[in-house]
């Protein structure tokens, strides 16, 4: 392996390990695997474009170029393979929502495609710096500023999360590029100052300890650290959640629970996240809220608050709630350690949370979310919550007044670009209601049909074109069903909102209850003034009703037949398990299928690209190769060629005599050069003719013409001499001086066209035709030979002559 080659090699390697450093970013690795082809790609782009007669500046463009098609095939492929307006659009909506991420996310964020597309052409731009800068003008040293940039990003970005070892790995990953670059100068040097065996100039000779001094300065920067007095502050650091005041501060929590939601359903877990006591007869049918988005712009729906409070020990009163004097019930919570980046888990609408440290938490007081102040708040964490029994009445609610207009111009608001399908499908539906609780009942029961279908599998997403696409295949899981039902009874005028939380937990005897990682679910809240916000269940086969939206309460006017003290119907819920191990509980939330699924599901995700992406790129680099093909099959002919004609005796000072075949290699190389730069061959000239026409055409210079007529006389000798008229003058040599002759007659342009296009490379296809007409003559031979065969006793059986009569006596 060249120098060159080893540079570009250990360039690549250098920026795969720096990037390590971002792992914690993510809660899921595969992005580093598509990072990590990236790298590769960008790092043989490079090789290839160097190799041609282009500028070095036009390098890093190509790299760029390629790294543009490689995020179009990998994020935007539904918009075309070919870059167009219709894919740099959708790449640009993907990395538009990847910037709304990084402000919703906390770390380690969801896989979301707009989050993974930063990480990767992140990755990607600072392959090509590297690349650039250490290969293209061998400045290694200077390419530790881009390692160190992304270094400092990701490992700054992760926190907590982030190790020594991401600093390890990168910094070994720069030092043995700079090994790499100082054995690439030592090696020109020694092609400049030729010398002996004993005079030769290397690596160890002239930095012997370089590689110590590199290895000591590498242990000094980990071990300083950890013996130098620590800084109780810095110059990013401003304290919990940026707030410096008591009354108020920014919201500080990046994390966004609907996206997250969305993960954690696709990839449900038996894992126990958190344990709770209610002294409650209706237990078994609280929800735990952790949240409400009541923002929806057509893209997400989100939490719409920039300012929070500190969290009070007495929350004030919930909004639309007139009646301050109901029952409470009071739960006692314990948060496992696998529970990370949640919003606090309470009974709606909590009057109190009594948590340890009260300075980690903060209150969002128009929605009464508790937000963490940092990432670790809520691990392992033990709270108190007294909450507020509200037990209306299907009547009650039927009877309720009008939302205030303020109420209703905040919830009710919803994007121009809504689908018209939404608002349509919401009258339709909703066409024999008289108020707004009827209405509501009437979405319920739609979705609880038997027209509707859970299904994790359908793609995530809850906005515009989202709903639309739900609204017609009608399959999807609790956030489709919350999220279109909390849009249409917007359309309705209805405040509406989608709530995030848990599902009732399992009861584990006595009064405690279980929350694993499949009672992840959503829901919309619906307001009606005196009681405020209720949550509705439109999800088939998922959660529980509440009293107020079943039957017995009171008949509704809504033009449904299904009833809405059963919402699981035969069509939407999954077929239950005959096991003694299926609870009713799980019966009920559909999980009664068989294991398999259930472990296939729970596995985490693969380090490996989905196969659409594998594939994609598979075809890229089969076309790749295909249209490579002309210049590698050429450059590995002239490299044999060349190579044959100009060996040396082994061991000895002389150059061999060559043989027939060695000769006519080179005069074919030439040949084919000329040929390539613009000047074809002519099968009835003899060789001291045909160089002559090389010669005039390409108007050589003294040096290359001689090259030239040299190679033909030693052609001649072979072809029309009486043997015994050896050549022993090696004549690779006198071919690449012709050759250089001819390049610089042929220009830029031609030297290009000759190295990616050559056209004696069309010797390639007529090899391949002779060998596949060949082949087939083969067969056929072979074909009726064997048919022969086969078919020669059975001529013989039939054409047997009869035996002739015997003659009568």
């Amino acid at each position: 392996m060249t120098t060159r080659a080893k540079l570009t090699v250990y360039s690549a390697l250098a920026t795969a390990l720096a990037s390590l450093c971002m792992l914690p970013l993510l809660t899921t690795r595969s992005w580093l695997t598509h990072a990590v082809l990236v790298i590769a790609v960008l790092a043989a782009v490079g090789a290839g474009l160097r190799r041609s007669p282009l500028y070095r500046w036009t390098v890093p463009v190509g790299q760029l170029l390629v790294l543009l098609l490689l995020m179009l095939l990998g994020f935007a492929g539904a918009g075309g393979i070919l870059p167009g307006p219709a894919t740099m659009r959708v790449l640009d909506q993907v990395f538009a929502s990847g910037l709304d991420d990084i402000q919703q996310y906390a770390i380690p964020a969801p896989p979301t495609p707009g989050l993974r597309l930063i990480l990767v052409s992140a990755v990607g731009l600072i392959a090509v710096a590297v690349d650039t800068v250490a290969v293209t003008y061998r400045r290694a040293a200077l390419a530790g500023l881009p390692l160190l940039a992304l270094y400092s990003i990701g490992n700054g970005l992760a926190g907590d999360h982030g190790s020594w070892v991401w600093f390890a790995v990168a910094a070994a990953g720069y030092l043995l590029l700079l090994f790499v670059e100082g054995q690439d100068r030592v090696s020109r040097w020694g092609r400049i100052f030729r010398g002996g065996a004993r005079g030769m100039v290397n690596a160890e000779t002239v930095n012997p300890g370089g590689r110590q001094v590199g290895i000591l300065a590498l242990a000094v920067a980990m071990v300083l650290p950890a013996v130098l007095p620590q800084w109780g502050g810095g110059l990013l650091h401003s304290g919990p959640a940026g707030s410096g005041g008591t009354g108020g501060g920014s919201v500080a929590t990046s994390l966004d629970p609907l996206v997250s939601l969305e993960a954690a359903i696709t990839k449900p877990t038996d894992a126990e996240l958190l344990s709770y006591t209610l002294d409650s007869t209706l237990a078994d049918q609280t929800y735990l809220r952790t949240g409400s988005l009541d923002q929806f712009d057509g893209t997400n729906w989100r939490l719409a608050s920039t300012t929070v409070n500190d969290l009070p020990a007495t929350l004030p009163l919930p909004e639309g709630l007139h009646d301050a004097n109901v029952p409470r019930i009071e739960g006692d919570f314990q948060v496992s350690d696998r529970l990370e980046n949640s919003w606090l888990p309470m009974p709606y609408p909590a009057a109190s949370v009594q948590v340890p440290n009260r300075g980690d938490w903060r209150l969002d007081p128009l929605t009464r979310t508790v937000l963490p102040a940092n990432d670790k708040a809520i691990r392992g964490l033990r709270y108190h919550v007294s909450a507020l029994d509200l037990r209306p009445t299907a009547n009650e609610l039927r009877q309720a007044p009008s939302a205030p207009s303020s109420i209703r111009e905040h919830y009710t608001a919803v994007p121009s670009d809504l689908p018209s399908v939404v608002s349509e499908q919401a009258r339709k539906v909703t066409s024999g209601a008289q108020n707004d609780y009827d209405r509501a009942m009437a979405l319920v029961n739609w979705f609880t049909g038997p027209d509707f279908k859970y299904d994790t599998s359908v793609s995530a997403g809850t906005g515009s074109n989202a709903i639309a696409v739900f609204l017609r295949d009608r399959r999807g899981f609790c956030v489709h069903f919350a999220s279109t039902m909390a849009a249409m009874a917007r359309s309705l005028k209805i405040p509406a909102r989608v709530a995030v939380g848990f599902t009732p937990g399992d009861n584990k005897g006595g009064n405690v209850y279980s929350v694993t990682g499949r009672m992840y679910h959503a829901w919309p809240e619906l307001y009606f003034s005196g009681y405020g916000w209720l949550r509705f269940e439109p999800t088939p086969s998922r959660g529980t009703p509440t009293r107020y939206t079943e039957t017995s309460s009171a008949p509704t006017t809504a033009p449904t037949q299904q009833a809405t003290a059963a919402p699981q119907t035969a069509s939407a819920a999954p077929a239950p398990s005959a096991s003694s191990d299926c609870t009713a509980k799980q019966r009920q939330l559909g999980d009664c299928g068989p294991k398999s699924k259930a472990a296939a599901q729970a596995g985490e995700e693969s380090w490996l690209l989905s196969g659409q992406v594998l594939g994609t790129l598979a075809a890229v680099l089969a076309v790749l190769a295909l249209l490579l093909l002309p210049m590698l099959w050429r450059t590995a002919v002239r490299r044999r060629r060349l190579g044959r004609s100009g060996r040396r005796r082994p061991g000895g000072d002389g150059p061999t005599e060559l043989t027939d075949a060695q000769v006519l290699a080179a005069w074919d190389e030439l040949v084919d050069s000329a040929w390539d730069l613009g000047i074809p061959p002519d099968e009835s000239r003899t060789p001291r003719s045909a160089a002559r026409r090389i010669t005039e055409k390409a108007a050589l210079d003294a040096d290359s013409a001689a090259a030239a007529g040299r190679v033909a006389l030693a052609t001649e000798r072979v072809l029309y001499a009486p043997p015994g008229q050896p050549t022993t003058a090696p004549l690779a040599a006198d071919v690449q001086t012709a050759r250089r002759g001819l390049q610089a007659h042929a220009g830029r342009a031609g030297r290009t066209r000759a190295l990616l296009l050559p056209p004696s490379s069309a010797q390639l296809w007529w090899r391949i035709s002779d060998a596949v007409r060949t082949a087939r003559t083969a067969v056929a031979t072979g074909a009726g030979r064997a048919g022969e065969a086969v078919s020669a006793p059975v001529r013989r059986v039939f054409t047997r002559r009869p035996k002739p009569d015997a003659p009568e006596s």
